[in-house]
């Protein structure tokens, strides 16, 4: 059976989610759970690839199982061996090609700023921002962002083999809430650090220290070597809360 998993995780303790040799990732503790349940050595596939130190409220992953337990009941039997900073919240069975990575629809990304006073029982999830920013032109630069764009400028270290740096972001949303800013991306796919980098950029907007235009002009291939490109934020404010995929799950590579 096609086991489909939707795992929160605090991301503070991992080194992100892909395994690694020697380190603590939420992918190699997702198969080591399995392993002590089932017995099996299985590849665990995520739909994102997050950053050491980031969190998922809502990240999907899939494996192939061939062990007699309930597909719903996974969840349970995984949660009982999981530490607590990582916590599957629903299994399903899938059809046998389901892919939690090339089936996604859409991924939903939060970055949080926190503004003022630093709160210890929030600081492992925020951004912490003294100076008060400005939203008028937070969102006026956001605007620029939504659509099909080249992202070269917005990422961190692109990963071996990756040559296509074109995505599609549908929406990009500056809110205020009580004492923190969200900045809310949905899009196809992300690049690597490109979410930090468009905070980065959003943030320096905010300051008064980035003209509007630029986050635009960072997308044109003829300006964008010729501007500051932003500073890169620390992984602790962004959250992947949601991975969608259709009323009818397909693979959309080619979409």
């Amino acid at each position: 059976m096609r086991i489909k998993l939707t795992v929160a995780y605090d991301g503070t303790d991992f080194c992100g989610w892909a395994a690694q040799t020697g380190r603590r990732t939420v992918q190699g503790t997702l198969r080591e759970a399995v392993r002590r349940i089932s017995g099996e050595d299985v590849e665990i596939a995520g739909a994102s690839r997050t950053d050491s130190g980031a969190h998922a409220e809502g990240q999907v992953a899939h494996f192939d199982s061939e062990v007699d337990i309930e597909p719903v009941k996974w969840a349970r039997v995984l949660n009982k061996v999981l530490e607590p900073d990582v916590r599957v919240v629903s299994s399903t069975q899938m059809a046998d090609d389901f892919n939690s990575r090339f089936w996604a629809k859409d991924r939903f990304y939060r970055y949080r700023f926190l503004i003022g006073q630093e709160d210890p029982f929030r600081s492992r999830f925020v951004y912490g921002q003294w100076s008060p920013l400005d939203l008028s032109r937070m969102r006026g630069a956001a605007k620029a962002l939504v659509g099909e764009h080249d992202f070269l400028a917005y990422t961190e270290e692109l990963g071996p083999g990756v040559e296509n740096t074109v995505r599609t972001l549908f929406s990009v949303e500056v809110k205020a809430v009580r004492d923190e800013i969200w900045l809310e991306v949905v899009g196809t796919a992300f690049l690597r650090g490109m979410m930090r980098r468009m905070a980065g950029g959003l943030l320096e907007v905010g300051l008064g220290r980035r003209p509007v235009e630029s986050i635009g002009q960072l997308l044109e291939s003829e300006k964008r070597e010729s501007l500051q490109w932003p500073v890169v934020l620390p992984a602790r404010g962004l959250t992947l809360v949601r991975v969608r995929y259709g009323r009818h799950p397909r693979d959309n590579r080619g979409c």
